[in-house]
């Protein structure tokens, strides 16, 4: 299951520059992933400094 990115998201992209396949992209106010591309790895999870992802 993927990941998913709430509305506390800052928009900083930290997130973005450690998934590894890149399923982060900037959208409108806050980051979104796509969840065909997500591989569940969680390494955005780690990485966000506000703690807006989780799993979906």
């Amino acid at each position: 299951m993927a990941h998913k990115i709430s509305d506390e998201c800052i928009s900083c992209g930290s997130c973005a520059a450690v998934c590894p396949v890149g399923a982060i992209s900037e959208g409108d106010g806050k980051y979104v992933i796509d969840a065909d591309t997500c591989i569940d790895c969680g390494a955005c999870a780690g990485q966000c400094p506000v703690g807006a992802i989780e799993e979906a």
